[in-house]
């Protein structure tokens, strides 16, 4: 089979922590200032991030807001588009033999670097040996890809040590990146690449840390596609200030709070409203209860479930911004199943019960990290388990080791809001032996089977039906307790409009369009 291979919904994005939209408090100050027409130069997309590119090389890229600017200076293997599907990009097309472990992908004729050297098959290949051999977050992407072969110009053979259904969406992300094998191992490189993809950085009016400016290249070959000849991409951490530059005219796009959007829409924006950006949830990693033995008995962990007033939360910290859930994947996806919704409802008296049942009568204590996203949480998450008998002791952790502690073993559980991603790129980040939030490695023989049918399944009907099996193994066996999602606001001006259904969280300058 060639082309798009038929798959459920997915996505190229590993996650990232999202912009959350927790509490109107913390824009209180400072959004009072004057609405100020754009200043925005006509045919510029301006934007800002939270959080600067870590680097632009192509085995350290970061698969979160950052992404916006290196998803525009790298094309990808393979494309996501803004309704989550798989498209052809710099390959334009692929197929799948040897019973999915062998996967061929075909380049598109004609296509060359910013430097004009030509992408073919060679580029490609040594771009992925690079990165299979550097570690990294990246790196792991690639983990079951055995080896790399480039038997022509413009074909690309990748040898699979097992099938693995998130290779497709992994090459329309940061391992799916096409470098210049001339360039790619020297010091421009992490603050200048050499790429493939539709915009070059502006040296001279980019500010690594704090502005980038991305030029659209005229020869890149699918340059009609990029309506915007200049992105600015401005790095604002604090969302009061980002705010305040969409109020004064100097962005044109922009993320806010659901209770500012009236008051920007009164002044010439258009609102684009995402249903489901984040997940709140709090994380049971230690499902063996190697630390916590309490946690290595499914009744407790269902008992945890029963703690929370889901709806209660909601109206109380989120100001009815948000949908109560008791699964762990995006509800926007094929894993999603309505029914499980009603395994967990808010019940006090039957989570004791669980809890003596499983011989933890007057409960146990745990400790907990404080991180900085999900500090509005914390009082209600010791109240609900409190209730139940569940002692929780607080430690605060530095916003900038939060993914280390979190891929540590260093705490048995912890509440974490965190961007959604499409299955199976979610599964993969957070349930799979050897994921980044899965540091004790939990595991089953029923779900290594199922993931295993997963993998091999290339018909969608048939693979979604498998992600909701999925789905309900998590559920039932309480590997985590989700929430709620978040709805997240986009505002924009100047006839730019926010592309697809929102099923892709923003991550890509793809994603904006202008409007007919």
């Amino acid at each position: 089979m060639s082309g798009p291979v038929p798959r459920p919904t997915l996505f190229a994005r590993i996650l990232a922590f999202a912009t959350v939209l927790i509490t109107g408090a913390a824009l209180t100050t400072g959004c009072a200032g004057q609405m100020g027409s754009s200043s925005v130069p006509e045919g510029t997309l301006a934007i800002s991030i939270l959080g600067a590119p870590n680097s632009f090389d192509p085995a350290h890229l970061s698969e979160s807001e950052p992404a916006l600017i290196w998803s525009a200076v790298y094309d990808t293997l393979l494309l996501t588009d803004n309704y989550g599907k798989l498209q052809p990009n710099a390959a334009a097309s692929w197929e799948y033999t040897d019973e999915a472990q062998t996967l061929t992908l075909r380049l598109r004729p004609g296509m060359r670097f910013s430097g004009g050297a030509p992408v073919d098959a060679t580029a490609v290949k040594a771009t992925m040996d690079r990165t299979k051999a550097t570690p990294g977050q990246v790196q792991g992407l690639l983990k079951n890809v055995a080896a790399v072969h480039a038997p022509g110009p413009l074909t690309v053979v990748l040898e699979l040590a097992r099938p693995d259904a998130g290779l497709l969406p992994a090459l329309a992300s940061s391992a799916g990146v096409i470098a210049d094998p001339a360039t790619v191992s020297t010091e421009r490189t992490p603050l200048n690449p050499v790429a493939s993809g539709p915009y070059t950085l502006d040296t001279e009016q980019t500010v690594h840390g704090s502005k980038y400016v991305l030029q659209r290249r005229d020869d890149y070959w699918n340059a009609a596609a990029l309506p915007f000849p200049t992105i600015e991409v401005r790095v604002i951490a604090d969302r009061t200030a980002a705010l305040n530059a969409l109020q004064s005219g100097e962005l044109n796009v922009g993320s806010v709070e659901g209770a500012y959007v009236d008051r920007l829409k009164a002044s010439g924006f258009a609102e684009f409203r995402i249903e489901a950006n984040s997940l709140a949830y709090v994380a049971l990693v230690d499902r063996a209860g190697e630390m916590v033995p309490p946690l290595g008995d499914v009744r407790v962990r269902r008992a945890i479930n029963l703690a929370f007033d889901r709806s209660r939360i909601i109206e109380t910290l989120l100001r009815d911004q948000g949908t109560a859930t008791s699964q762990p994947f995006n509800p926007d996806g094929p894993a999603y199943d309505a029914a499980l919704e009603k395994t967990y409802p808010f019940d006090v008296d039957e989570a004791k019960r669980l809890l003596a049942e499983a011989g933890y009568p007057n409960g146990f204590a745990v400790t907990m990290p404080e991180i900085y996203y999900s500090k509005t949480f914390v009082p209600t998450v010791t109240q609900s388990l409190a209730a139940i008998g569940i002692e929780v002791t607080w430690e605060p952790v530095p916003p900038q080791q939060t993914n280390a502690v979190l891929s540590s073993k260093r705490y048995p559980m912890y509440v974490a809001v965190e961007g959604v991603n499409v299955f199976p790129q979610e599964l993969a980040w957070r349930y799979l032996v050897d994921s980044p939030r899965n540091p004790f490695d939990s595991r089953s023989p029923e779900l290594t089977a199922l993931i295993d049918r997963y993998n091999r399944e290339l018909d969608e009907t048939a693979s979604a039906a498998i992600a909701r099996q999925i789905s309900a193994f998590m559920v039932e066996q309480a590997w985590d307790a989700p929430l709620f999602a978040v709805p997240r606001h986009w505002v924009t001006k100047d006839g730019v409009v926010l592309l697809g259904d929102g099923t892709r969280i923003i991550s890509t300058v793809r994603q904006f369009g202008l409007a007919q």
